[in-house]
């Protein structure tokens, strides 16, 4: 019996525990503010100042560049290209735009960095 009830109270503290973090609200950064979010999930946003699709790479990958073009770049996202398909409309009509971006932010060669897996992590906010 006092097994059982130990097993319902580990369970309810985990649900209560997930239900709080699932409530905290997500933190936005500008690119320069990037590097403070690593490790966390976090939201970026900024004017994209260039878009690189690296069709002859290995995985064809896709890079956006917030705030300053490559190699300046405070942060970027990643895009594989087996993910590429997904963004439609392609990354390159964002040249120029503010965009945000939401997902676990990490470091790649000392720049934050978010891989972005999926159209509904970035939200296109200028036309």
């Amino acid at each position: 019996m006092r097994y059982w009830k130990l097993l319902l109270c580990a369970a309810l503290t985990l649900v209560f525990s997930l239900a709080a973090h699932a409530a905290a609200p997500i933190k936005t950064y500008s690119p320069t503010e990037a590097a403070q979010a690593v490790g966390h999930h976090a939201t970026i946003c900024g004017v994209v100042a260039n878009v690189r699709f690296a069709i002859n790479s290995p995985g064809s990958p896709t890079f956006i560049n917030l705030g300053q073009p490559y190699p300046n770049e405070p942060f970027h996202i990643f895009i594989r290209g087996d993910d590429r398909p997904g963004f439609s409309p392609a990354p390159e009509s964002w040249q120029g735009k503010e965009i945000c971006v939401t997902g676990n932010v990490r470091l790649y060669k000392g720049i934050p960095e978010i891989i972005a897996r999926s159209s509904g992590q970035i939200r296109v906010l200028s036309k």
